[in-house]
């Protein structure tokens, strides 16, 4: 006796030859190998902005118009933030070329870790 072949069986098959006629992807690199991240806001401002939005996201049932305004606010002052943190990092290094201070390699090395790091979070984004 030969058993019958449902359609979820139909289905299991054709989707196993889908998937076997696809190119295969090449594995992300392992974890060891990824540089960790470099932290883009302090944990004073990691702490303020999950408040924040938690608040936000409270009030969308009595106010859904007003938590969207205000979470496009919360975004608008992460993204200052960030931008000011980087501006005042380059600020710095800039100061001290003027100044015709050495920037220590170490200095350099930071800076481009910093630069580094949100650049490949803005491309992964």
């Amino acid at each position: 006796m030969s058993p019958e072949l449902t359609t979820a069986d139909l289905a299991n098959a054709a989707e196993a030859r889908e998937r076997s006629a696809m190119p295969r992807q090449e594995a992300a690199p392992a974890l060891h190998d990824q540089e960790p991240d470099v932290a883009m806001y302090s944990d004073d401002q990691l702490h303020d902005f999950r408040v924040r939005w938690d608040q936000i996201q409270a009030g969308f049932v009595d106010e859904p118009r007003g938590a969207v305004e205000r979470a496009d606010g919360l975004v608008a002052d992460a993204i200052a933030k960030l931008a000011d943190g980087f501006a005042r990092t380059r600020g710095q290094l800039e100061e001290q070329w003027k100044r015709g201070d050495q920037v220590s390699t170490e200095d350099l090395r930071q800076a481009l870790k910093h630069y580094r790091s949100f650049f490949t979070r803005l491309l992964n984004t």
